[in-house]
């Protein structure tokens, strides 16, 4: 029983959206992943859990209200408990992207700083949604940067080395932290509009009530499928056809799982379909972060990321993710 209150209250199963967000990061730098990709995954976990705990203790009581089975208010967890794991959670976040080097740990610690303020201040005011999408966004930029200022192992990526080849012509300098962030803003930028999409409509899950919030995903959702598909600008050589179709693919897959359910949900804003809306947004985010891959030229790591997707499934169905 202790051990599923605290997957209930970690909520495990939305763990594998996490790792995509640093690889999906590696990727826009034009690097393969690392040993400071994993350290920023393993940052990237433990700050997203710290975030979940936090959530639950500081919603205790409105929890008690509305999710009265929740692992706090029914007594599975007691609320000093959960506190401390957050402080436990956030202290070896930020320790394992202090590993990963000074930029990545800069990053980090924006990045639980903003988690922190968003549950204990700004979750329910109209900042929310935004706080949210900018913790995504930080996320994929903190592995990034971790990949970039990796130390140099004297050869490029794949994608640098194949259009070296395509191109004869020398391969570019390694990424640093300085050029890693412009480079990774496109796709941060994307991955945090879908959060603020997901996360606007996750304020009604308890009551329901709102088709405003479901109609505003769908439509934001479709924006970012029509964006994400399309090759990056600027790129040089066009990608080639199996790359295409799988970009294609993957656009695909995202459209579907966060689409369908929001347009339940906005059909009949009753809480069962707003939450399964919100947790289909949830789920999203791996094909979305491994279309993000294949667009930065990086397929191997995009079928990596969607190869999470089953595990994720298989794991919602036992612990829910909102």
């Amino acid at each position: 029983m202790t051990v599923r209150a605290w997957a209930e209250l970690l909520r495990v199963s939305a763990l594998f959206t996490v790792p995509g967000d640093a690889l999906a990061g590696a990727a826009a730098v034009g690097r393969r992943p690392g040993r400071s990709t994993a350290l920023a995954v393993g940052a990237s976990l433990c700050l997203y859990e710290a975030g979940m705990a936090l959530n639950d203790w500081a919603d205790r009581e409105e929890d008690a209200v509305d999710r009265p089975h929740r692992p706090i208010p029914s007594g599975r967890i007691t609320p000093r408990a959960a506190l401390t794991a957050a402080g436990a959670l956030t202290a070896a976040g930020l320790a394992l992207a202090a590993r990963a080097g000074r930029p990545a740990l800069t990053v980090a610690t924006g990045l639980a700083a903003t988690v922190w303020a968003y549950d204990l201040r700004l979750k329910h005011t109209p900042a929310g949604p935004a706080a949210m999408a900018a913790a995504r966004g930080l996320d994929l930029l903190l592995g990034a940067t971790a990949t970039a200022t990796a130390k140099a192992t004297g050869t490029a990526s794949a994608t640098a080395l194949e259009t070296s080849a395509a191109t004869d012509s020398a391969p570019p300098a390694p990424p640093t932290a300085r050029t890693a962030v412009p480079a990774a803003l496109p796709a941060a930028a994307l991955l945090t509009a879908h959060t603020y999409a997901v996360t606007a409509v996750s304020r009604h899950e308890a009551q329901g009530g709102s088709t405003t919030a479901p109609l505003a995903a769908l439509t934001a959702v479709a924006a970012l499928g029509a964006v994400t598909v399309r090759e990056r600008p600027g790129k040089g050589e066009r990608a080639s056809a199996p790359a295409r179709l799988l970009l294609t693919a993957l656009t695909g897959a995202y459209l579907r799982t966060a689409g369908r359910p929001l347009v339940h949900a906005a059909l009949n804003p009753s809480p069962p379909l707003t939450q399964r809306a919100v947790g289909g947004g949830i789920r999203a985010m791996i094909p979305l972060q491994a279309a993000l891959a294949t667009r930065a030229g990086a397929s191997g790591t995009a079928l990596a990321v969607m190869g999470l997707v089953p595990l994720a499934r298989s794991l919602a169905r036992k612990v829910s993710p909102t």
